[in-house]
């Protein structure tokens, strides 16, 4: 159904810009409000009819999304996220204001021309959230473990114990801190266990080579809503596991772009290392691409590939076959946790909830 009015919001730390047109074009309503739910829906409520409305992707559109999905005082608002470097694109305006930008976000939601982003399911929002913060955790803990190896490098000594009293009272705060990090890391993984090793899309991705716990919580919570993506081509753009081009007359040349999502690329760059180390066709395609290629376009191809198993997974909604470009995998995963224990010992009795211990020696494959 057609909106009658159409909102651009330009949103900042404090506050935000609106700006309405009608199906016509004509501005209806403009404001400037504080970032609170009441002004905004106060401002919705004074033109009652169908709304849509805009805001760019940046970090603050959570709140926005949860004052529009209540409904309250009778406000109904089809709320879409604007890609923020594609609305740059497009409107490249010579007068940047507030209030330029916001009718510029309506005009662009009116006329069907808005680049959009995609917008996580609710549900799935905070689980997402806790494994990006588990991420930079990760990240903070590797740099402080490389900290200490500077430190043995500065010095030229071997050991921790080489170094005088000053040293290693550094080493020491940097081991507290990797320690510090790594359960706050696995805190983090236990919580997110319960919500996502029953989900039927985890259970697919698990069976697939190189894909542990992470890289398939990674992957489902990035992904989302996998029909998005019409083809396995359009999946590896987002996944940034193919170059962009730049491409120029006769001139054709690859280059490395940022588009695209981070995450989804490290999770399947993990999944191509994983699945060449423990399945030896894997390791003898990426080999063969390696007499050719460099060593990070052989690893960027079997990256692709992974992907290319884990789209084709989602859309059909169908178990992995057991096969790498067309050759039966000699080494499959058992059935072991996080896979889900068989409906029968679910429901059998004592209680049993249906996850499995953790197994010794599971690894990150």
């Amino acid at each position: 159904m057609t909106p009658d009015y159409f909102t651009g919001l330009d949103l900042h730390k404090r506050s935000v810009t609106a700006t309405t047109l009608d199906a016509a074009g004509t501005v209806v309503a403009t404001a400037k409000m504080p970032c609170r739910p009441k002004a905004l829906l106060a401002y919705f409520a004074q033109q009652p009819g169908r709304h849509a409305a805009t805001v760019e992707c940046t970090s603050g559109w959570y709140w926005v999304r949860d004052a529009l999905a209540d409904r309250a005082e009778g406000v109904e608002v089809d709320l879409r996220l604007a890609h923020a470097k594609g609305v740059k694109a497009i409107s490249g305006a010579k007068v940047k204001t507030d209030a330029a930008d916001a009718k510029m976000l309506a005009h662009l939601l009116r006329t069907d021309l808005l680049p959009e982003a995609h917008m996580i399911a609710d549900e799935l929002r905070p689980l997402r959230d806790v494994l990006r913060t588990r991420l930079r955790l990760v990240e903070r803990r590797v740099s402080a473990q490389n900290s200490i190896a500077r430190l043995l490098e500065k010095y030229n000594v071997q050991d921790v114990a080489d170094l005088d009293a000053f040293g290693q009272l550094q080493a020491e705060t940097h081991v507290e801190q990797a320690e510090l990090l790594h359960r706050q890391i696995k805190r983090m993984e236990s919580a997110l266990v319960p919500h996502l090793v029953p989900d039927a899309d985890v259970q697919r991705l698990l069976r697939i080579p190189g894909i542990g716990k992470v890289c398939a919580f990674s992957i489902r919570l990035e992904v989302d809503d996998i029909t998005r993506f019409e083809s396995d081509r359009a999946f590896f753009s987002y996944c940034r596991v193919v170059p962009g081009a730049d491409n120029s007359g006769d001139r054709v040349r690859h280059k490395r772009s940022r588009d695209g999502n981070r995450y989804l690329k490290l999770a399947f760059s993990h999944a191509g290392v994983r699945a060449i180390q423990y399945y030896p066709e894997v390791k003898a395609w990426y080999h063969s691409k390696k007499r050719k290629k460099p060593v990070a376009v052989a690893r960027a191809l079997v990256a692709k590939e992974i992907a290319r198993i884990a789209y084709h997974v989602l859309r059909k909604q169908e178990d992995f076959n057991g096969q790498f470009k067309g050759k039966p995998l000699s080494r499959t995963k058992k059935e072991q946790w996080p896979l889900l224990a068989s409906p029968a010992s679910r429901t059998g009795a004592g209680g049993d909830s249906g996850l499995r211990p953790p197994s010794a020696g599971m690894g990150s494959e």
